[in-house]
């Protein structure tokens, strides 16, 4: 009797503490599923390292399939006493959404493009209008007709004929990323015969209205790698290859540019890019090369009137700078300087108009829209009062208009679609995200931005939200997101889901580690290559920032990241296993050595630049120490849900199935360890933009269930 009163006093003062204790003693009973081990010797360098579940990289194999399924059933008996919140955390997020929906109007080559939702239906519907919003609706694609007796279904790349007859489409039903490429007619409604497997999706007419370019992948490594020219009513068996990029370490795309005046096939690596162009109206010509390909020079090109405009880091132009060059003077020895270097603001990217130039621009961490114009000194930026924003140009197609299209955010603010006159100043706010349920006021919500320092003296920033009345007590349950690779930004984004976990009490955090180009191209270069494990500590010593100022404790800190974003989750639970108390890893890149050591698999020789190519003795060193596979350790670990897809094309299955089994075998407590496997999804995870819901109410049943918050 006086242990049970102990206890129950324990329990009142220490609720999170008693309360897991409670959930690990109930799924004890319940018996994790155990991989069988099988050593698989792999050697580089004269260092052998022992593999003992490399036979799950097999997705024929019937026992591999056999350990996801009864993965999933753990999962499944696991999470069972949250199954009911889950659904409810669903309904609660779809509710917010407002299902009969439409998109802002914009509009190309004489017609007006609107997508909209209706209620009940999961995919779009593509529509247009000829001349007028006031004209007969023509639906271009019912998605949700197209997606019936799929259970995954993406229709991308929709690129309409300048003669507006024709619509090229690409449509993937495995979400392996590999696209058959399907022409509609556009006044019969008839889906042609012609069908081009194995693409990107995307295609590009050229200005006949017969002629299309198109990008090819390979069948094992998808990358895309083969430019076609196909004809109109030929079978496409006999496609003429226009372009192979032989490199392993690029890969290529096609496009038309602004102007329309020019087909332009890209290729691009991670250090280094190259352009091809032919003139549009001569779709059988040759391409001719812009400037050829120099390692570490990277540029784009936009078309207009008699010039090319060229976004490039020429000239170790580290932040890029924009330059000009004649229309067929195009080697970089013509370019000319237009908009000088700043070592203190990125050029991320321009929009050319009829009579305005608007230039994409990062400082201090801070997106900023500039517009010029080309004939005087009208030079001025779009002012943004907010340090948690995102601000960006959108569908602005059309080239003879004074009227600037973008888009705003912020972490309390719900996404605005505004129309800005470039010339009287004027805007027209033409659509804010509804936030439906009647509940939602930015007005309860308080954001900030806080900077960490790093051990190298770096300061780390940091975007927060939260309910307002929060005490800095170190009780609250907080989320710090990462990503951190790829230059890669992620901007703070207003989010209705996330709402279900800030009415919680939850305080929501975006780490802008290095790895990213948040503060510049210099904070991408920190985060990368032999200077990788700064992404790991960055987020680490921003976690640590977080707990020394009260917002939150070891026992209520989560983390999460996907993707290469799952790579520094992995990276954080090895190297301070006891600062977080959950971490989500979704599709998570955490076999790194073996992978990039792998050339017959997506994505691996375009990424040597990235992480080094291990084949070098200095980066299998290097990226050996850090990857999350090769450095579980017999230790205690947080608790944690990894998720991934059987068919994911960009990170494998088999490499969270490899860590979970791993991290099984040999971590030392009693802490939640989960894997769930979507059968019948890749990389992106559910098709629809219902389904993907249920994925975040996993995801944030795992966070509430761990914080002891059940409805």
């Amino acid at each position: 009797m006086k242990n049970s009163i102990i206890v129950s006093f324990a329990c009142l003062t220490f609720a999170v503490a008693c309360k897991n204790q409670e959930t690990s003693e109930k799924n004890m009973e319940i018996t994790a599923p155990k991989a069988e081990k099988m050593a698989k010797e792999l050697t580089a360098h004269g260092d052998t390292r022992i593999d003992n579940y490399y036979w799950l990289n097999n997705p024929e194999d019937e026992k591999v399939i056999d350990y996801l399924n009864k993965e999933n059933e753990y999962y499944d008996a696991m999470t069972a006493h949250t199954k009911k919140f889950k659904e409810d955390l669903f309904e609660e997020m779809k509710a917010r959404i407002k299902e009969d929906d439409e998109s802002v109007p914009y509009k190309l080559n004489g017609y007006y493009y609107i997508t909209r939702y209706e209620t009940g239906k999961d995919y779009p519907i593509y529509t247009r209008k000829k001349g007028s919003l006031d004209a007969e609706e023509e639906i271009l694609f019912d998605v949700n007709e197209m997606a019936k007796g799929y259970s995954y279904y993406n229709l991308s790349g929709i690129n309409v004929s300048e003669d507006n007859k024709l619509v090229s489409f690409g449509v993937d039903t495995l979400s392996r990323r590999k696209y058959d490429i399907f022409i509609k007619n556009l006044e019969t409604g008839e889906i042609l015969t012609e069908r081009i497997p194995l693409t990107t999706g995307g295609a590009t007419w050229g200005s006949d209205n017969k002629t299309l370019f198109y990008t090819r992948k390979d069948e094992n490594t998808l990358r895309a790698d083969r430019i076609y020219r196909h004809t109109l009513g030929d079978d496409p068996i006999k496609d003429e290859l226009v372009y192979t990029e032989e490199d392993e370490t690029f890969g290529t795309y096609v496009y038309k540019t602004k102007s329309r005046k020019y087909i332009v096939i890209g290729s691009y690596s991670t250090l280094t890019s190259e352009y091809r162009i032919l003139e549009a109206d001569k779709p059988l010509g040759e391409f001719k090369v812009f400037q050829p390909r120099e390692r570490g020079l990277e540029y784009n090109i936009s078309h207009y009137g008699n010039n090319w405009y060229v976004l490039t880091n020429k000239d170790k132009a580290l932040n890029f700078k924009l330059m000009m060059t004649s229309e067929n003077k195009t080697t970089k020895e013509n370019w000319v300087d237009m908009i000088s270097h700043r070592d203190d603001v990125l050029l991320e990217d321009i929009d050319i108009f009829k009579d305005f130039l608007v230039i994409s621009e990062r400082s201090d961490g801070l997106t900023k829209i500039r517009i010029k114009k080309w004939k005087d000194e009208v030079d001025y930026y779009l002012p943004f009062s907010s340090e948690t924003y995102t601000a960006f140009t959108t569908q602005n197609p059309e080239f003879d208009t004074k009227i600037l299209r973008y888009g705003y955010n912020s972490l309390n603010t719900p996404a605005s679609i505004i129309d800005f006159n470039m010339e009287t100043k004027e805007k027209t706010v033409l659509k804010e995200t509804e936030v439906l349920g009647g509940k939602f006021d930015k007005d309860n919500y308080h954001t900030e931005r806080l900077w960490a320092t790093a051990a190298d003296g770096a300061k780390i920033p940091m975007s927060v939200i939260y309910r307002k009345g929060i005490k800095k007590d170190g009780k609250n349950p907080l989320l710090i997101y990462g990503y951190g690779s790829y230059g890669a930004t992620i901007d703070p984004y207003f989010s209705t889901v996330r709402l279900s976990l800030l009415d919680r009490g939850f305080i929501y955090v975006i780490a802008h580690v290095r790895g990213g180009e948040y503060m510049g191209r210099q904070w991408y270069e920190d985060g990368k290559l032999l200077k990788k494990k700064n992404t790991f500590t960055d987020f680490i010593d921003a976690s640590k920032y977080l707990i020394e100022e009260g917002y939150t404790s070891k026992e209520h800190l989560y983390a999460s990241g996907g993707s290469a974003g799952g790579l520094l989750m992995g990276a954080i639970v090895n190297m301070a296993p006891d600062l977080y108390n959950g971490v989500i890893a979704s599709v998570p890149f955490v076999d790194v050595v073996t992978t990039m050591l792998d050339d017959s698999i997506p994505l691996t020789t375009g990424e040597y630049d990235e992480w080094g190519n291990p084949n070098i003795e200095e980066y299998y060193n290097y990226i050996k120490s850090y990857s999350p596979y090769d450095n579980v350790e017999a230790k205690n670990y947080p608790n944690m849900l990894v998720t991934t897809g059987l068919h994911d094309s960009q990170v494998q299955y088999y490499e969270p199935a490899k860590w979970v089994a791993k991290l099984r075998d040999m971590k030392t407590d009693n802490n939640i360890l989960l894997m769930q496997t979507n059968m019948d999804a890749g990389h992106g995870g559910a098709s629809g933009r219902f389904e993907a819901l249920k994925e975040v109410a996993m995801d944030y049943a795992f966070l509430l269930d761990l914080e002891g918050i059940k409805e």
